[in-house]
């Protein structure tokens, strides 16, 4: 049975600065070996979010000038965004995307830059400083090891509800104390891991594919898509 999914790329007209959206190419990859079709369509400035339509949603981030338009216009769709969250929706969120979801984040001239607090998070500022090199964690729930890139001056702290994607090995992480790095929260996964991410982590990409077609399709029988073997590349 072919299987499909409609992937929401959130601002991403915008929101491309790193690269990011190579993410959605590896997600195509490996939607392919899961005999799955993406239908990948951008939701930008002054389009409504229908958490309905949606089986995954790629957030990527930007710089900060592109990123506080993207806040202001974010506000309009907090609300179905949560929705969306809460009803166990899968997304990928990068870096600012990731600082979006939370409470707010504090950009590299100060500026307070308002999130939609669906993730209980907050982001602050470093001084003249910027967490970059690879960087290496481990998930403590699943045992699984995720490789990237790091590169942000954002500090960010987790809340409520929210457990890190992993436990530093080598690098900084999220805020470069708490040794957490990148945030899980329902079926949502964030992180500052450039790369991108799912490149060199296809596990990643292979469990948020996962989530969505049992989501979409909860009659179907998985099983090859499941026991599909995910090789490394790192």
């Amino acid at each position: 049975m072919k299987y499909e999914l409609n992937v929401a790329h959130l601002y991403g007209d915008l929101l491309n600065t790193y690269g990011d959206n190579g993410n959605l190419l590896a997600l195509k990859y490996y939607a392919k070996l899961m005999d799955t079709d993406l239908d990948i369509q951008i939701v930008s400035l002054d389009e409504k979010f229908d958490p309905n339509a949606w089986d995954v949603v790629f957030f990527g981030g930007g710089q900060d000038y592109e990123q506080t338009i993207v806040s202001k216009d974010i506000q309009g769709k907090k609300d179905d965004l949560t929705d969306y969250i809460e009803d166990g929706g899968p997304m990928l969120a990068i870096c600012g995307g990731y600082q979006l979801l939370g409470h707010y984040y504090v950009g590299a001239d100060g500026e307070k830059i308002k999130g939609i607090g669906a993730l209980d998070h907050y982001t602050l500022s470093q001084d003249d400083n910027r967490f970059i090199g690879d960087i290496v964690i481990k998930n403590k729930e699943t045992g699984e090891v995720y490789h990237g890139f790091e590169n942000h001056n954002g500090k960010t702290y987790l809340g409520k509800g929210e457990r890190p994607l992993g436990e530093v090995e080598s690098g900084h992480g999220n805020n470069g104390e708490d040794n957490s790095e990148g945030v899980v929260y329902k079926n949502v996964y964030g992180s500052y891991f450039h790369g991108p991410i799912l490149t060199r982590n296809g596990e990643l990409a292979k469990k948020i594919l996962l989530t969505a077609l049992k989501r979409k399709y909860p009659n179907a029988d998985l099983s090859s898509q499941e026991q599909l073997t995910i090789k490394p590349t790192f």
